[in-house]
């Protein structure tokens, strides 16, 4: 019982970090209707930004906070710049833009920082008062951290003006530029905050994992299927697809087929959630008149 305790724990810590990587994707395709591939690379990139401000001598919450400010001004110039002239593209011309992105990030994180893995600190220390019986310090640290920019980004979007236009230029494009927003702008800012969210989970990741410049593949992969388990038109819906996939990778994992076979789990639930309800467990079913 303990043993199986112990897997359910570890697989909630897991997913609010697989349920941080969904919110990320989320947030764009609300806004464009559009997977961003990228989303692992562009995490991982801005988690090689703080790994070498540590080893220049920064203090980690000065890289941290440092690095989610980047990520936020990079995700909002990337689509100022590149992916702002192909708002009304073929979906095809995007989907290639995105595995461009995905490709080049990639490549300059193998380039700039190379491709040996390196330890990334973390900022629990592993005697920590916060570790308890089932959780370590760093996975009780890394859940608090991505608790606050979740409830953070909640009241964000509930009530601040800025928030609402976002929600507004989302939901209905057209309407909100006849009531005066710049629906362009505010799909910037959902790159940015997209971008951000992402640094904070690959920043908390990358003790566990490593870091290289693959690191987030696997993490992008568990992400996807948990923002189409929870439906991929909401936000909620999307962390809890999160906490759903890490306890069910655990379990699985543990009991049914082994740790070598774990990223399966995901491929599954994307297959079985795409074929029986791809509209997700909390996510709106779209009717067309025609």
């Amino acid at each position: 019982m303990e043993a199986l305790l112990f897997q359910i724990f570890s697989g909630l810590a897991n997913g609010i970090i697989y349920g941080s990587v969904a919110l990320a994707l989320v947030m764009i395709y609300q806004a464009t209707h559009h997977i961003n591939f990228a989303q692992g690379e562009m995490a991982t990139f801005s988690t090689f930004i703080a790994w070498w401000l540590i080893q220049t001598g920064w203090p980690y919450w000065a890289a941290f906070f440092f690095t989610v400010a980047v990520s936020f001004a990079g995700g909002l110039l990337l689509q100022r710049i590149i992916l702002r002239p192909i708002e009304k593209a073929p979906v095809m011309t995007n989907v290639i833009v995105f595995i461009g992105l995905l490709l080049i990030f990639n490549a300059l994180s193998g380039w700039i920082f190379d491709h040996t893995i390196k330890s990334f600190e973390s900022p629990f220390p592993k005697d920590s008062v916060l570790a308890t019986k089932y959780f370590s310090a760093h996975q009780l640290g890394s859940a608090g951290v991505l608790l606050v920019v979740l409830v953070g980004l909640f009241a964000f979007f509930k009530f601040t003006p800025v928030g609402l236009a976002m929600r507004a230029a989302a939901q209905n494009p057209d309407s909100a530029r006849l009531v005066g927003i710049r629906v362009s702008w505010m799909l910037g800012l959902g790159w940015g905050l997209a971008a951000a969210i992402g640094a904070v989970a690959g920043m908390m990741v990358a003790p566990i994992v490593f870091l290289d410049p693959n690191m987030m593949a696997g993490i992008l992969l568990y992400g996807f299927a948990a923002a189409l388990l929870g439906g991929i038109d909401n936000p909620l819906g999307a962390v809890i697809g999160g906490f759903i996939v890490g306890v069910l990778e655990n379990l699985l994992g543990a009991y049914v087929i082994g740790t070598e076979l774990k990223l399966t789990v995901a491929l599954v639930l994307i297959v079985a959630t795409l074929t029986l309800k791809p509209a997700g467990l909390f996510g709106k079913k779209v009717v067309v008149r025609v």
